[in-house]
């Protein structure tokens, strides 16, 4: 009898028992990338990640550009978390070029930088709903999340891609009445987040597909350098945002969420509970920011660095997020580098794969909050 496989996988055989899967690169289910695996029946025995199928070029890019014109293209490889993958980028600017930023922007940037972590950590919910089989999954978490790209758009007259950092502060100022905009859609997500944990994280079968799968030990993940959801999963209390606080999230109340199991469930929760906290962030931030005052720094037409070097990270909705630039006192970096929480956690999928049910593979996959387009920067 011959198995019918999804459109996608190839299947070689290699002896009597071991067998090698591919999968992807154009199946959906590899996000992008191809997974190499060897099997025995239906047991992982090894995988091998594939990455390489949407490198970008964006540290080459950045050093023929301007400190300025490189904004729009660097936050591509993250599309539904641009603030995020931006602002690595200005604070490192900012410390290259001895920038101050108001102190409006700096709580209008941490706003930004929540709505943002929720509307890519709703899609990565959406997915991981839809790998599942969990249909209801996929359509809450993408309606919700156009709650908070409006609320973008509205900040920055863009919805995919908002390009609204800048070195300095932020392009614009926030509308008028955004305030109490911003406040009833966060308030009102908060009470959908109770629905998706009735919906979704009480759900048996989900339980049953995720507890125990994975598990990633406290040791190990420190040892393999994860990082983000993944790292707090397992039992780390690490959070850049608490460890290395940057604008004002020091003055700002909200806990770092660790679970301690390390499996799959652990991972899909984290980020879940992470959204509860962004909502704090933004309800505090709204009430603690300056009512009025300047939001950039304006600076001189192409603004050049000394002969320094400079390395800042912030916690994206993968993890740790970093830029390291060097700049030669010209108007370009003379190098740029990204170092994405995406590719960090990619060393784990070998890990925790092998051994496991060729079933379990998307819920150990997914958990992984890994996002190809970002660790092929």
């Amino acid at each position: 009898m011959t198995t019918q496989l999804p459109p996608g996988m190839q299947l070689e055989k290699v002896d009597d028992r071991i067998m090698t899967l591919n999968v992807g690169p154009q199946h959906p289910g590899s996000g992008h990338m191809r997974l190499i695996m060897k099997v025995d029946g239906d047991f992982i025995v090894s995988c091998d990640p594939d990455p390489g199928y949407v490198h970008r070029g964006e540290e080459k890019m950045a050093e023929y550009r301007n400190y300025i014109l490189n904004i729009p293209h660097l936050e591509r490889p993250v599309i539904h978390d641009s603030c995020n993958i931006l602002y690595p980028y200005c604070l490192a600017v900012e410390d290259l070029l001895a920038i101050e930023v108001p102190e409006r922007a700096k709580y209008i940037r941490v706003i930004a930088s929540e709505l943002n972590r929720c509307v890519y950590t709703l899609y990565w919910l959406a997915i991981y709903g839809i790998f599942l089989g969990h249909s209801t999954m996929f359509m809450w978490p993408m309606g919700d999340r156009e709650l908070f790209i409006d609320l973008l758009e509205a900040m920055s007259g863009a919805r995919v891609t908002h390009a609204y950092f800048v070195p300095g502060g932020i392009r614009n100022d926030i509308p008028a009445n955004f305030e109490e905009r911003c406040l009833r859609q966060v308030s009102y997500f908060e009470k959908r987040l109770k629905e998706y944990e009735d919906i979704f994280y009480q759900n048996p079968v989900l339980k049953q597909r995720t507890e125990g799968a994975g598990i990633l030990s406290k040791i190990d993940a420190i040892r393999l350098g994860t990082t983000g959801s993944v790292l707090r999963a397992s039992g780390v209390d690490f959070d850049v945002r608490k460890k290395e606080p940057y604008d004002v999230y020091e003055n700002l109340d909200f806990e770092t969420q660790v679970l301690t199991e390390g499996d799959s469930y652990a991972r899909s929760r984290v980020p879940y509970l992470d959204m509860l906290e962004s909502c704090r962030i933004i309800k505090d931030a709204l009430k603690k920011m300056p009512k009025s005052g300047s939001v950039r720094t304006k600076l001189k037409p192409n603004p050049k660095g000394g002969n320094d070097e400079a390395y800042r990270r912030v916690e994206s909705g993968r993890g740790s997020l970093g830029m390291y630039i060097v700049s030669d006192a010209k108007t370009e970096p003379y190098r740029l580098k990204i170092s994405v929480g995406s590719f960090r956690n990619l060393i784990c999928m070998p890990y925790l794969l092998k051994g496991e049910k060729l079933g379990n593979m998307p819920a150990v996959y997914w958990s992984l909050n890994y996002w190809p387009v970002e660790a092929d920067r």
